[in-house]
């Protein structure tokens, strides 16, 4: 199990990391609304990994059988490892390229509810969550936490679900010699 798990998650985690970090290129481009359409899919390709680094362990270790429980074990692991491989990109980019995100972020958010009509009291409360926000992310131990458990695990989470469902698969009965 360790290599297929290793092996799919390696290739999961560059996949995001990849993504990230092209998304994170064009996102002043797209805007926000786009850019977290686009992130999302992009870990949902990179998750895809966790569908086929649990049927490559079904069909070549399991000889083509593979219980739930298993399934699941297999693919939370690559999960895992995609998620760290996602927190670590995100934190580098953070630091380096996206210092200023918390900012912009607050600023697009504080635009649309202004644009939506909020009020002065609203427009406050819109700019004290981002600042709360900023707080959070700027925490290095925080901050990754967060991240960890808000963006990558949830989507990883329901692909390991998913699939697990989808590729158990017990071994057939035998057959008795007639």
């Amino acid at each position: 199990m360790k290599k297929t798990v290793l092996t799919f998650g390696i290739i999961s985690g560059v996949i995001v990391t990849v993504l990230m970090g092209v998304t994170t290129l064009f996102a002043d481009r797209i805007g926000f609304d786009r850019a977290v359409i686009v992130g999302y899919t992009s870990m949902l390709v990179a998750f895809l990994l966790v569908f086929f680094g649990i049927k490559s362990y079904r069909d070549n270790i399991g000889n083509g059988a593979i219980s739930f429980g298993r399934a699941f074990t297999v693919g939370i692991l690559i999960t895992l490892i995609t998620c760290v491989f996602y927190v670590v990109s995100w934190q580098v980019l953070y630091y380096t390229v996206l210092s200023d995100f918390p900012e912009q972020y607050g600023n697009y958010l504080v635009e649309k509810a202004r644009a939506a009509g909020a009020t002065a009291e609203q427009l406050a409360q819109e700019r004290e969550k981002v600042r709360e926000m900023k707080g959070l992310l700027d925490n290095p131990l925080l901050g990754p936490a967060v991240i960890f458990i808000s963006e990558p695990l949830p989507v990883g989470l329901v692909m390991t679900l998913i699939s697990a469902a989808i590729l158990r698969r017990r071994h057939p009965k035998e057959i008795p010699a007639t």
